[in-house]
């Protein structure tokens, strides 16, 4: 398990379907792929979709800062190596680039680790495979609001007892009221609807609209002020019946620090991306301690296994974005997922895109 070579892949590829959530949406979904070989002839996995480009720095980053710290270390010593990654980066990282490029190195290690195991993540971590809630997201704000209702209900018939749509940006705050009553009207009282704001309010904004949303019975309000906004997220949260949720852009347990130090939001939903699995167990952990659940954004076929193996699950996102990419995709059934009983986290792309799909740079 010595590691004797770090390889990367760029990757631009057609979206099923195109996500609507700007005014501008990009052409191809971006994504980095990082291989980590070993003596032993295994080989770990990791990828990340930094949905805003930047992909060549990222590969940069992985082979000028991080590939010579690795280079003849024992794969297995997952989070000592998570560890030397972060210190020697914090200068440049603690945020950013750095650590997106750390983390995609971490989800290969963590598939090494699962492949010398010969066990499945979730059970590696001591974890028990169930059914797992998953809902339907992208009823991205660009379809207008029948656009939105439309594909809810794609997503109801599929067997999806909760949806996700979204607000702000592209409207203002009585369009983004009308939509979600027609989202409402369209589910019936039924179906879950969560509602993301993508950090597009200030928290007056939120409070006001919120307000006038909170009659349509909503699981959650997602991000609806900036990342940083702490204050605002505590005025938000405390102003209205919705619970607010948030996290995808906040960048480890010490970023995340605030909402444990006054724990107004019930759930968290850290981004792989930004500190790898090893970070993510972490903050589950932390968070466990408060009494805060845990619903991971995106990366619905890689999240399944971090769910199956900590106390405070919540909700799994589906996307459907890379379902066509894998070998074997893990897929929702009725509303519920399970996670890969292959060794490691069980994810391979299918070896023909790698020709299919160079990357395009914007």
């Amino acid at each position: 398990m010595i590691i004797r070579e770090l390889r990367t892949h760029l990757l631009s590829v057609p979206w099923p379907e195109l996500p609507r959530f700007a005014a501008v949406v990009p052409e191809f979904q971006d994504l980095l792929i990082v291989e980590v070989l070993t003596d032993s002839g295994l080989v770990g996995m990791g990828y990340l979709q930094p949905l805003a480009g930047g992909l060549r720095t990222l590969e940069s980053c992985i082979h000028e800062m991080l590939k010579p710290l690795l280079l003849g270390e024992d794969a297995s010593a997952v989070t000592a190596l998570w560890q030397r990654m972060w210190d020697a980066t914090y200068i440049q990282g603690r945020m950013g680039l750095s650590v997106m490029a750390l983390s995609a190195i971490d989800i290969a290690l963590w598939d090494l680790a699962g492949k010398a195991a010969n066990l499945p993540l979730y059970k590696l971590w001591g974890g028990m495979n169930r059914s797992m809630p998953i809902y339907g997201s992208g009823c991205y704000r660009g379809l207008g609001g029948d656009g939105m209702a439309e594909k809810a209900l794609r997503y109801r018939d599929r067997g999806f007892t909760a949806i996700k749509m979204q607000v702000a940006h592209m409207q203002n705050p009585s369009q983004d009221v009308e939509n979600v009553a027609r989202v409402r009207d369209a589910l019936g009282s039924g179906p879950e609807i969560m509602v993301d704001v993508n950090q597009g309010w200030t928290a007056d904004q939120a409070i006001r609209t919120g307000k006038r949303i909170e009659q349509f019975d909503l699981c959650w309000l997602e991000e609806p002020v900036r990342a940083d906004d702490f204050a605002g997220y505590a005025r938000v949260a405390r102003a209205l019946t919705i619970p607010v949720v948030g996290g995808e852009n906040h960048f480890g347990r010490t970023d995340l620090r605030p909402f444990f130090e006054d724990p107004c939001i019930p759930i968290l939903q850290p981004d792989v991306m930004r500190g790898g699995l090893t970070e993510l167990r972490r903050i589950a952990t932390v968070a466990d301690t408060w009494g805060i659940c845990i619903a991971p954004h995106l990366f619905h076929e890689l999240m399944t296994h971090l769910v199956a193996s900590i106390p405070n699950p919540s909700w799994l996102e589906y996307m459907g974005w890379h379902d066509e990419l894998w070998e074997q995709p893990a897929m929702p059934e009725n509303g519920f997922i399970r996670a890969p009983e292959r060794p490691g986290h069980g994810l391979a792309f299918r070896p023909e895109i790698f020709n299919e799909f160079p990357y395009r740079p914007s």
